[in-house]
């Protein structure tokens, strides 16, 4: 890691990040310091979703770590909203992919970095920056993926990580900072570790790190406890075209509102809610719990249509290339040769992926109940036992004979 005059550092607001801007002109000679935060839709609870001054407040928020960055020593602090790119650039190509980190995680948080680090570049590159920097640790996944999607997109940008090399305590780091004139209201923090967007949030750290202690009910706010659900179902239809979620029990909607919109209706019935113990790019177990309300039910409401408009062996194959699409997300190479080429086979898969999934939101679940397409290859003339049965029940024994028949030779040869 080289050193840097003139640095673009990511920036959330929060202690770490916040120390960076000193930590960086002191310790490591940083001229000057410009701070980028971005907004990819955090911030939002189950209880503030349908306020109407909710988007004000997060004007309001992003203003506050815009001012907060300036009073901690940057010299230029930039806010840039980028949910419409988010959803349209990152999560639609991974729902497309049924993209889910070891069968189970949608990757929320994985999918912001790679267009984070986009920004920083980009801004770095416009602001004549011969570095960037971010606040994470040395034991967690963004570190990689900050580090390889920056070299992936200009390998001559230098890469700093002072939260990685100085070795402070949280208390340690406040007190620092307070040299500098740094003040932190709340020097009592939560134990938990949160990272949230519009996608859903992953939780992490204090009590959570025993994997036999169940998670409380204070840690969710994107979800409903099973237990408070509403007591009656609620049906939703989702439209598809080519592959992209498009309207909403019939209403048309741009992206973003219509992930508000799921991950309202799915997190009140208690809907995407994860604790999982997952392997770490950098070796280690952690264990996480995440909120998904409406990414889940995208992908169960995809894979669902895709069932009904893809055949056998596309299905079948794509399976494969899902989980290797995953680890290259989670594992922070979506600048990756690999990744670009799997995306082009998975959008071409998804030219007829178009049709309607209805679906029945209940106490936790998510359960497909309907599926209807134009590009259907569901024929009821040949599913059906009724008596409009279309099937020749005849082919079959010729069908059996020749797909058996290396099995038959095999078993003779070996009979001797």
């Amino acid at each position: 890691m080289g050193r840097a005059e003139k640095v673009v550092l990511a920036y959330s607001g929060g202690v770490d990040t916040t120390v960076c801007i000193p930590y960086l002109r002191q310790e490591w000679g940083v001229q000057e310091v410009i701070t980028l935060a971005v907004d990819v839709g955090q911030g939002v609870s189950l209880a503030t979703a349908e306020l109407p001054e909710t988007e004000t407040r997060r004007q309001q928020e992003l203003e506050a770590i815009r001012v907060k960055a300036l009073a901690a020593g940057a010299s230029v602090s930039i806010v840039k909203d980028v949910r419409a790119e988010f959803v349209q650039d990152y999560a639609l190509p991974a729902l497309k992919a049924n993209a889910l980190y070891e069968g189970r995680y949608p990757l929320s948080t994985a999918l912001a970095r790679p267009l984070i680090a986009k920004l920083l570049v980009e801004v770095a590159e416009e602001y004549g920056a011969d570095g960037v920097a971010h606040g994470c640790t040395g034991k967690g996944n963004d570190q990689v993926r900050f580090d390889v999607s920056i070299a992936a997109l200009n390998p001559k940008l230098k890469v700093l990580a002072p939260a990685r090399e100085w070795g402070m305590s949280r208390e340690e780091t406040m007190a620092y900072g307070e040299r500098f004139g740094l003040t932190f209201p709340v020097k009592k923090s939560s134990p938990y570790s949160i990272d949230s967007n519009l996608l859903g949030q992953s939780i992490e750290a204090g009590p959570l790190e025993d994997p036999w202690f169940e998670p409380p009910e204070e840690i969710y706010s994107l979800t409903q406890s099973v237990e408070h659900a509403p007591d009656r179902p609620e049906y939703v239809t989702l439209e598809f075209h080519q592959g992209e979620p498009v309207a909403l029990n019939g209403e048309p909607l741009a992206p973003v509102a219509l992930m508000e919109r799921l991950n309202l209706w799915a997190g009140r019935h208690g809907v995407g809610r994860l604790d999982m113990i997952e392997n770490r790019l950098v070796g280690i177990k952690s264990r996480e719990i995440y909120e998904v309300p409406g990414l889940s039910v995208l992908i169960t409401v995809h894979q669902a249509l895709e069932s009904l408009t893809l055949p056998k062996d596309v299905t079948q194959y794509k399976r494969g290339i899902e989980d290797t699409y995953a680890q290259l997300v989670y594992n922070g190479l979506w600048f990756s040769p690999l990744k670009e080429a799997l995306d082009a086979f998975i959008q071409h898969t998804q030219q007829r992926v178009t049709g309607l999934v209805r679906v029945k939101l209940f106490k936790g679940m998510a359960t497909v109940v309907g599926r209807q397409s134009p590009y259907s290859l569901y024929d009821p003339n040949l599913a059906t036992y009724t008596a409009e049965d279309e099937f020749d029940h005849r082919a079959a024994e010729g069908f059996i004979y020749v797909w058996g028949l290396p099995v038959r030779v095999w078993s003779q040869v070996g009979r001797g």
